[in-house]
């Protein structure tokens, strides 16, 4: 009987702290051994010449995700987990919806049915719209129990948004649960008005969508979510900072030990407001609607910025935030028509496939990343971050053998038809970028060669979390009163 039931050999294998040459020795779907000419293996995998990373987790996609209205967004479990895996993506947290008036029980566990139809190992923050009794106190306990550990709370968004006091709540319960909350910071009633005069001055192009947010609503979002968070001293995460102003106020709060962390996206690396302002013959004006999503892109001086605040760390995960809505159908962008106003045109882009490969181009091949923090910034840390470590995000005795053999020197042009998404566009159609996936390894299963997804309906596995220390409170009150003890 052989000693392994797969061996990578001879590649060169990149954690956050270091890369070395070794091969990987994988037993029950687990790494059991790192070190060179390993021995007897069932399958062996030639890596020569290639990068092998831990294979990509994304904390931050919406997949299959239930509307009011009984509809379901286009991207589902199946469709999402190809084009993960042609991606270099094993694993994602996404999202479970809740609607005002609504609990949340009913739709986590529905969610979590949809997610086993997949081929992904999947995680999920839930949503909170309504922080009522019924959600926090009554049905939150039984899902914290089941694995569940982020909520995700939107500072603005028609009928998501949460005001103050409902953020509090949302807060005060996390900590009592000891959870991670994630934050959509814009400021709702800024961005409002800013839309409303908009509107009224006959502005009213996709290009426009940027006018209504500027860098300055995020960084107010940013530092009220942060201020809240450190009065109920509970742990926030950050999602999508779009510019510096934002990570500045991340980046003073670390500065005195509060646990706050923040996340970018490739949007906010590569698109800016001037591709809203896009037009073509057949769609006029509407072409720009591609590349809406809130907070919006900004302009290339913001994006060294950005750039520069992963390097110091002050972010540190990049995820894709991937919520498409398809171009050309009538259910997605041009759901209230191809003359709307950009305020009723929905928001997101698809990012799933191209994460890794535009960070890794765009980042390492640039100079702008070392090939370490490629790996940190979208493996190791959102693992890390969201309870997932040690099986995810690294390549160690003992973790997932999730695995990316990757070819630095590829050159690929990105078309959609590489993305593999449900979605029919990407925003990053002709994107030419350096470095590509040649496989993909969930759990020592190979489900991706060459582009070609061989994974099968419903082999993914629900990752349930528990508690960490990266959530433990810091236990710094006001007057030392606790407001929101622990459970």
């Amino acid at each position: 009987m052989a000693e392994y039931d797969l061996v990578v050999r001879g590649g060169t294998v990149v954690g956050a702290f270091g890369t070395t040459r070794c091969d990987i020795g994988v037993r029950g779907g687990r790494i059991v051994a790192l070190g060179e000419r390993l021995g007897d293996a069932a399958q062996v995998l030639e890596a020569d010449g290639l990068l092998v990373l831990p294979g990509g987790v994304d904390s931050h996609c919406h997949i299959e995700e239930q509307m009011p209205d009984g509809s379901v967004i286009e991207e589902s479990f199946a469709s999402g987990s190809v084009a993960a895996f042609a991606g270099g993506t094993t694993s994602v947290v996404c999202f479970v919806q809740q609607w005002k008036g609504h609990g949340i029980a009913e739709r986590y566990w529905e969610h979590k049915r949809r997610g086993a139809t997949g081929m992904l190992d999947y995680a999920f923050h839930q949503i909170i719209t309504d922080a009522s009794d019924l959600a926090l106190e009554q049905e939150l306990p039984a899902l914290v129990a089941d694995g569940l550990r982020s909520l995700k709370v939107f500072l603005t968004y028609d009928p998501l948004h949460l005001d103050d006091a409902q953020y509090i709540r949302v807060l005060a319960a996390a900590r009592r649960h000891q959870m991670l909350v994630t934050v959509h910071c814009e400021n709702y009633h800024a961005i409002n008005w800013r839309t409303e005069a908009l509107l009224k001055a006959g502005l009213t192009a996709p290009k426009y969508h940027s006018w209504s947010r500027p860098p300055v609503v995020e960084r107010e979002a940013t530092h009220r979510a942060i201020a809240l968070a450190e009065l109920v001293d509970q742990p926030i995460q950050v999602f999508h900072v779009s510019c510096e102003e934002a990570a500045e106020e991340i980046a003073r709060a670390q500065a005195r030990g509060v646990k706050v962390w923040g996340e970018t996206c490739p949007q906010y690396l590569t698109l800016t407001a001037d591709h809203m302002d896009r037009s073509n013959p057949a769609d006029g004006a509407f072409e720009g609607a591609k590349f809406m999503c809130s907070p919006s892109p900004r302009d290339t001086a913001e994006q060294a910025k950005v750039w520069n605040m992963l390097r110091r760390g002050v972010l540190d995960v990049v995820s894709s935030d991937h919520s498409g809505s398809g171009f050309y159908n009538s259910i997605g962008k041009a759901a209230a028509g191809r003359d709307a106003p950009f305020s009723q045109i929905p928001n997101g882009i698809p990012g799933l496939a191209a994460r890794l490969p535009i960070l890794f181009s765009e980042g390492v091949v640039k100079g702008r990343i070392t090939l370490e923090q490629f790996v940190a910034l979208t493996a190791t840390n959102p693992a890390r971050l969201m309870g997932l470590a040690p099986r995810k995000g690294s390549i160690n005795v003992g973790a997932d053998a999730d695995l990316v053999l990757w070819d630095a020197k590829k050159k690929v042009t990105i078309t959609n038809a590489l993305m593999q998404h449900a979605i029919d566009y990407t925003p990053y159609e002709g994107l030419e970028v350096t470095g590509w996936p040649v496989a993909t390894l969930r759990r020592g299963e190979v489900v991706m060669r060459e582009g070609k997804v061989e994974a099968q309906p419903g082999s993914g596995q629900y990752l349930p979390r528990a508690p960490y220390d990266l959530l433990i409170p810091r236990n710094i009150l006001a007057n030392d009163f606790d407001a929101a003890p622990p459970l």
